[in-house]
């Protein structure tokens, strides 16, 4: 009996402190990690640096050390969701994987294209698959040098010299700053914050320069900007990709669906003027918008956590006036039919083998850059996540997608 009585003591006792824990958290947090639990796991293993807004709120940690990439990011300070996926296996073991190394992170830098005749990833003559398929090191391996820091913002360059598919050699300087946004700079992209929101925005100015002698021109290749951000997947996620409407013989497809196969329809779903896509990290599957749809936003709801993740990047006047290179893994009719915006949803590659994470991926390129010696390129992309009531988060969706979150939640079943 006085075991008895000791071992329910022990139950309730548990109830009672796992309910004072999840009571101590903000509003709207459901699961993930803390972000103080992914900051002090960076602080071991790697030079992070904390971004913080006045408030002390939103905190963004970049990493300089990991090719200058935003680990993750919060919108209530240190006891708040940690939004970045982590790969926490990986960063402690030290090792270099030379085909990728997913460490994560909401906001990395690459270039593209992945695949093709003018592939970035692949050299001469490789068949189009993954055992051929390598980061180029500049973007898989080392650091990007830190230029200058402050509370909020950092700035990192890199020089870096890469060779195509068709062997020609691009010397490039990159220059990359982080920043830290504030709320009227919100309200400039046509965000608007009402209501008892929480919430952390930053932004990637990324600029190459062609530091080379020769011109970057189409008939060698061209390269991108190529912005990924890759965040916790769960059930409750669905991806949401605004896009332009329209008859398919002016605009082409509504989607691109054939970057590892076509995706299934309980998986994808195309509405009047929105895409939704599942988030959840259990099927691999990637999505495209070509020029002549995308919209300059894109992101995702999770339901369970009631956050709005909105992805903005920045646009030419005409996007189909401009080359986008093509990353499908063949050899390509059209190099320069890509798209702007992918979303990547991780999964197994083949039947019992280990996904890369699992996390999702929003994306944004620039288009190719056509440079001569000294001539550059600029593309910008802002992350911001809203956590909060639904009542106050369905504006916001309405206004950005198109889409309640209601809509949002219905396209794959959830209530």
């Amino acid at each position: 009996m006085r075991l008895y009585l000791s071992s329910l003591f022990l139950i309730l006792s548990f109830a009672v402190l796992t309910m004072m824990v999840s009571c101590s958290r903000p509003s709207g947090q459901v699961q993930g990690t803390l972000f103080k639990d992914d900051l002090e796991f960076l602080k071991k293993h790697t030079s992070v640096i904390t971004l913080t807004a006045e408030d002390g709120r939103a905190m963004v940690a970049v990493n300089p050390d990991i090719q200058g990439r935003v680990m993750t990011s919060t919108a209530a300070g240190p006891e708040g969701l940690s939004f970045g996926w982590i790969n926490r296996e990986l960063i402690s073991s030290g090792e270099n994987n030379p085909h990728i190394n997913a460490f994560g992170g909401e906001d990395r830098f690459w270039l593209g294209p992945e695949g093709g005749q003018f592939s970035l990833f692949f050299k001469k003559g490789s068949p189009f698959d993954l055992e051929h398929w390598f980061t180029p090191p500049p973007i898989n391996e080392g650091a990007f040098d830190l230029v200058s820091r402050d509370e909020r913002q950092v700035v990192l360059k890199k020089d870096m010299n890469l060779v195509n598919y068709s062997e020609f050699e691009f010397r490039i300087k990159v220059d990359r700053t982080i920043r830290l946004l504030q709320g009227t700079e919100l309200e400039a992209l046509g965000i608007p914050l009402g209501g008892k929101l929480s919430w952390v925005a930053f932004q990637s100015d990324n600029r190459i320069t062609n530091a080379g002698e020769l011109p970057w021109k189409k008939e060698t290749g061209l390269v991108s900007i190529w912005i990924l951000g890759m965040f916790n997947p769960s059930p409750d996620t669905t991806i949401v990709i605004p896009y332009k409407m329209g008859p398919e013989e002016e605009l082409g497809p509504v989607v691109n669906d054939a970057y590892f196969g076509k995706v299934p329809a309980d998986r994808l779903k195309i509405a009047d003027g929105v895409i939704y896509f599942k988030g959840d990290g259990q099927y691999r599957s990637k999505i495209g918008i070509s020029p002549l749809r995308v919209l300059p936003f894109c992101g995702s709801y999770d339901a369970g956590n009631r956050v709005l993740t909105i992805v903005h990047l920045t646009l030419p006047d005409n996007p189909a006036e401009h080359s986008y290179v093509n990353s499908m893994w063949e050899i390509q009719k059209d190099p320069y039919a890509g798209d702007v915006v992918n979303s990547y949803n991780d999964g197994p590659a083949a039947p019992g083998a280990k996904p890369f994470g699992p996390f999702y991926e929003l994306e944004t390129s620039s288009p190719g850059a056509i440079l001569n010696p000294g001539e550059s390129l600029r593309h910008v992309h802002t992350t911001i996540h809203i956590q909060g009531e639904e009542k106050d988060l369905d504006p916001i969706a309405r206004k950005i997608f198109g889409v309640g979150l209601a809509e949002i939640k219905k396209a794959f079943g959830q209530k």
